[in-house]
């Protein structure tokens, strides 16, 4: 299985081993983080991406700040400065600051102590992600029965935006094993193309079926009855089960409402902000120009011309069929709000 995101420890400590997910699916390269610095850049240049690889992010990170400060010789306030940095480098997603403040909150017991909540927190990711992927694909099971099903998805919750196994990706994963699922519909997920480059790379790894379809095709793949349900991952779920997700979620869940196929959000319990009310007070991240204005390099648009590239957008709560983490499924178009307390 792909491990996305590493801890390697050495005499001297040890340092965050990351797959460079630019660079698939050409190569499978890896970089080897020893500094706050160097995960930040890698944490806003997608080297590193997904919700839940994000909280192991913040979690490691922690301890290669610690190790960092060592080295440097930096005092209390540019360590606890150095930690903010971090939390707060992706402000969408949710998860890199949770799991840096989780580990955060051990450092006065030390080094060991920070590693070893660093690892719990990515052991959980992968034993939650299994869990709610036979969560899940039964919820799916019980809804359209246990005939071989059609799926599309919307940018990448495999194994590379996870610890492991995957959360969206997880459940297809599951419904092959148990030989219930037909075909993936794969958006290529502009402007970064994870669908293309991420979850066909990690579909064909598993030998499952799919297709890439442009994302401006998703729509009309829902409504022509080609596919039974969607599903994605999420980088923010709110108390009353809004959903925040990568550019494009929404427009799949509206076809779907059309459709009347379940729209289904799969992420670990760690993705839910309880502390906020609704996806309308949640922090849309807006990305460089260059990502929609070029391409390889090479400039597509009229000099001067400006894009809008937000990263993610909301889903509303009333659009979400199911949202499944490993402590169960809850159904948020039908159920009394708010879904998540404090």
């Amino acid at each position: 299985m792909t491990k996305a995101i590493e801890w390697i420890s050495t005499p001297a400590g040890g340092f965050l081993r990351l797959i460079d997910q630019r660079a698939l699916p050409a190569t499978t390269a890896y970089l080897d983080i020893t500094t706050v610095a160097q995960l930040i850049d890698a944490v806003k240049t997608l080297t590193v991406r997904g919700a839940p690889a994000l909280g192991a992010a913040g979690a490691y990170g922690i301890a290669v700040a610690m190790l960092e400060s060592k080295r440097d010789g930096w005092g209390e306030a540019q360590l606890r400065a150095a930690f903010e940095q971090l939390a707060d480098a992706r402000p969408t997603a949710v998860n890199l600051a949770w799991g840096a403040k989780q580990v955060a909150a051990q450092y006065s017991h030390g080094f060991e102590a920070v590693l070893t909540a660093a690892h719990k927190i990515a052991r959980a990711d992968e034993a939650a992600n299994r869990k709610l992927s036979q969560l899940g694909a039964d919820w799916l099971t019980s809804k359209l029965g246990k005939h071989k099903l059609r799926a599309i998805t919307h940018c990448n919750t495999g194994a590379l935006a996870t610890t492991a196994w995957g959360t969206g990706y997880g459940i297809l994963h599951e419904l092959h094993t148990r030989g219930q699922l037909e075909m993936v519909y794969v958006d290529e997920t502009r402007p970064l193309l994870q669908g293309t480059r991420l979850t066909s790379w990690e579909l064909t790894q598993d030998g499952i079926p799919h297709l890439v379809q442009v994302d401006g095709a998703a729509a009309s793949t829902i409504l022509r009855g080609l596919v039974d349900f969607a599903i994605i991952g999420a980088d923010r779920i709110t108390a009353n089960g809004d959903s925040a997700n990568k550019i494009g979620s929404l427009a799949l869940a509206l076809a779907c409402a059309r459709a009347q196929i379940p729209f289904i959000v799969a992420a670990p319990y760690s993705t839910v902000d309880a502390t906020t009310a609704s996806g309308n007070l949640v922090e849309i991240e807006n990305r460089d120009d260059a990502e929609v204005l070029e391409l390889a390099g090479v400039k597509l648009a009229s000099p001067g011309v400006k894009a809008f590239n937000p990263a993610f957008d909301v889903t509303p709560h009333d659009l979400i069929s199911a949202i499944v983490t490993e402590r169960g499924v809850v159904e948020p178009a039908v159920t009394q709000q708010p879904l998540f307390a404090p």
